[in-house]
């Protein structure tokens, strides 16, 4: 149960509703969590999901990669919700069973990838620290290059706002964990 109710379909205005189904229609394959809270607002859920669908399946980025940052920022906000929900597609993109299981921990990873060394990085100090010193920041450019360090900082930004939704709005995991 989240401090907000969830809107039920049918109690959803004609604007809710679509926004719900160009959600549910799209790769996400539902509407479920943090964005099925945004339809009370249908503007903000539909400008929103446009930037996650974008920030999920269509970055620069290797999915690997996007992932650790998708882990690294939901370990940071401890947003449960969205650690749950990106468990499996970590896996499925190659992030190892060890640096997901440190991650979990919040200890820092060993990391035998310097692109992941890199991310981890760059999402945590850009968290923790709201800057990135020059030195993270011209290695980070340097390894991945200046496309994808601008579609890390989406990501991360995306994924905050939906960290800080599912802590506003106590959003539990699917499993009530």
């Amino acid at each position: 149960m989240t401090r907000l109710p969830v809107p039920a379909p049918a109690q959803m205005s004609a604007e809710q509703r679509t926004i719900h189904d160009r959600i549910a229609s799209g790769p996400r394959g539902g509407v479920r969590g943090p964005l099925a809270l945004w339809l009370y607002r249908p503007e903000l859920a539909d400008k929103a999901q446009a930037l996650g669908r974008y920030c999920r399946y269509e970055t620069c980025l290797p999915p690997r990669l996007s992932e650790l940052a998708i882990l690294t920022t939901a370990r940071i906000w401890d947003a449960a919700y969205e650690w749950q929900a990106h468990l499996q597609p970590a896996r499925e993109a190659g992030l190892s069973e060890e640096v997901i299981v440190a991650l979990g921990e919040d200890k820092t990873p060993a990391f035998h990838n310097p692109d992941e060394e890199l991310v981890y990085s760059f999402t945590r100090e850009l968290n923790l620290t709201k800057a990135v010193s020059d030195d993270l920041y011209a290695r980070t450019v340097a390894g991945l290059g200046p496309d994808a360090t601008v579609d890390l900082v989406g990501v991360l930004g995306y994924y905050s706002l939906i960290s800080m939704t599912i802590k506003a709005f106590d959003v539990l995991p699917p499993d009530g964990g």
